[in-house]
């Protein structure tokens, strides 16, 4: 009679527990949505602000420890500051 509880048990966690991981997934749509036209530029946009905001991150960094000059520091910062604040205000604009 253990036995037999026993094996009806393994056969409840068999069905009940592993067989729904076991099967293969059947998607309705296995399709990917390819990006639209807008979302391709917001994403050059994302990509444009983070390189800018990376450019001047590393730059304060390296005026900090002394690798970049005052001179060279300012020269540097005023372009990538302007690239940064372009794609920001790009990605804050209404997207048409």
């Amino acid at each position: 009679m253990i036995i037999v509880g026993i094996l009806l048990a393994a056969a409840a966690v068999v069905v009940l527990v592993a067989l729904p991981f076991l099967r293969e997934p059947v998607a309705a749509d296995d399709r990917l949505d390819a990006p639209s036209e807008a979302d391709e530029r917001r994403f050059t946009l994302v990509e444009e602000r983070d390189r800018a905001l990376t450019a001047l991150k590393e730059l304060e960094f390296d005026h900090r420890t002394g690798k970049v000059d005052d001179a060279d520091y300012r020269e540097l910062v005023g372009p990538l500051r302007q690239a940064a604040a372009v794609a920001l205000r790009a990605l804050d604009s209404p997207q048409e």
